[in-house]
């Protein structure tokens, strides 16, 4: 059973079990990126990072999943004021790295802008058959500059160039083709996919995939010597802890890991 444990008028966090889901719930607005929803989400993620939860869904209500930001709050903005919405943007999607536990994105529909960096950013991503995602800046007077960070990560240059130049969107199986997402479904079957997925990115010890989130998010836009350097002293370090030694001996042993709250 589903519990609700914060929430806003725009954003909603409910835990099922071990799991907290972070809700996009402002379906009238498109659920777009404003100034206050960046912040909600921002609360919402750093309480459950601090929590006991495994794992984090990232979901929307209504027939679009994010529009993106919001045009509105952009009209006539001063440099300031959108430097501080950005700002803020960009804090949100860095948070969403550091939080120790796998986060999932849940795509039904539309993300658009923003809304595609919000999924780019995703540790994992699951879209139902409906989904389409865009950067369509390029369309337009506004090139999407802070998106294309996200999904120039998740793509290749080309790919990624080519959702932001074009602005076209991409279907949920073009998304699957191009490595954007982990997984398609028919739209009825999305809940139980994502939750499948979140269960195998969250079993074995939570400490030890919480560094491995980490060091993930880390190493990899390093040089590959430096990356070799700085995950060999992470990995040694891991290996002396209580968590590693428990999965060897599990293994050496053949009998099942008892982790604990490790």
């Amino acid at each position: 059973m589903s519990n609700d444990i914060s929430g806003s008028e725009s954003v909603r966090s409910t835990r099922d079990g071990d799991a907290v889901t972070i809700t996009l719930c402002n379906p009238a607005k498109r659920n777009s990126l404003s100034l206050g929803v960046l912040r909600a989400l921002t609360d919402a993620f750093a309480a459950t990072g601090e929590s006991d939860a495994t794992g984090i869904i990232l979901a929307a209500e209504g027939p679009v999943f994010s529009a993106g930001h919001n045009f509105g709050e952009m009209r006539g903005a001063t440099f300031e004021d959108a430097h501080e919405l950005f700002t803020v943007c960009s804090e949100l999607m860095q948070m969403i790295h550091t939080v120790p536990q796998p986060v999932v994105a849940r795509v039904h529909a539309l993300a658009t802008a923003a809304g595609c960096q919000l999924v780019a950013t995703c540790d994992l991503a699951v879209a139902a058959r409906s989904a389409s995602f865009a950067i369509p800046g390029g369309k337009g007077g506004l090139f999407c500059h802070t998106p294309l960070v996200a999904v120039a990560r998740s793509l290749t240059p080309k790919r990624a160039l080519e959702m932001a130049m074009t602005g076209d969107a991409i279907s949920a199986e073009t998304a699957l083709q191009w490595g954007f997402v982990n997984e398609v479904v028919d739209d009825d079957k999305l809940d139980a996919a994502v939750a499948s997925l979140l269960a195998r990115a969250t079993r074995g010890s939570r400490l030890s995939k919480a560094l491995g989130k980490k060091t993930y998010w880390e190493q990899i836009s390093m040089p590959e010597g430096d990356a070799y350097s700085f995950a060999s002293a992470v990995m040694a370090e891991a290996v002396t802890g209580d968590a590693a030694q428990e999965g060897i001996a599990a293994f050496l042993e053949k009998r099942h890991p008892d982790f604990g709250g490790m």
